[in-house]
């Protein structure tokens, strides 16, 4: 028997799961992104970026995941807030989804820019001349996108963690695995 309860108040159980998982996914992405160079050339920095970009190519495949369910299945709940702080709550919705598709597909750019090979086992297709300017430049609107996500999803999280335990209106309930 499952703990979740459907209620007008939570959302459903794919829906959470598939937050949760993106969650988990951006983190530790953006922690190899952040650390990954700090790694000898070699096999180890290789599998590393390797795993960067196979969870990237995972993350992509939730995320269309999450945006088919949302739009067939998933529930729509009534807002929590209303006016101002209802448009905020859209409006940093609206740049979460934005910077995560911008994220993935600028790394998937990058991938196929270069041709990274994953686990010396596959290539992603190269498509591009592999020039380093062009293939610095995408790199940058990764970084630049991921990092920028991080700080919206931090104000996000933050936001959930004020009507919890500041305001107490259980809005973080809603999201409850």
């Amino acid at each position: 028997m499952s703990r979740f309860v459907e209620t007008d108040e939570h959302y459903d159980p794919t829906t959470v799961w598939l937050h949760w998982i993106t969650v988990a996914l951006v983190i530790v992405l953006w922690g190899i992104g952040q650390t990954g160079d700090l790694f000898p050339r070699g096999p180890l920095r290789t599998g590393v970026w390797s795993t960067h970009v196979v969870l990237g190519f995972l993350t992509a495949f939730v995320i269309v995941t999450r945006v088919a369910w949302r739009a067939h299945f998933g529930r729509v709940l009534p807002p929590a807030d209303s006016g101002t702080l209802y448009t905020i709550a859209r409006l940093t919705h609206l740049a979460l989804y934005i910077l995560l598709g911008l994220v993935v597909v600028a790394g998937i750019i990058d991938a196929s820019y270069r041709g990274f090979n994953i686990f010396g086992l596959w290539s992603v297709p190269q498509f591009g001349s592999g020039d380093t300017a062009t293939r610095h430049s995408i790199n940058e609107w990764h970084e630049f996108a991921a990092n920028a996500l991080v700080v919206v999803a931090g104000v996000h999280a933050l936001a959930a963690l004020g009507h919890q335990y500041v305001w107490r209106d259980h809005l973080l309930d809603r999201m409850r695995p």
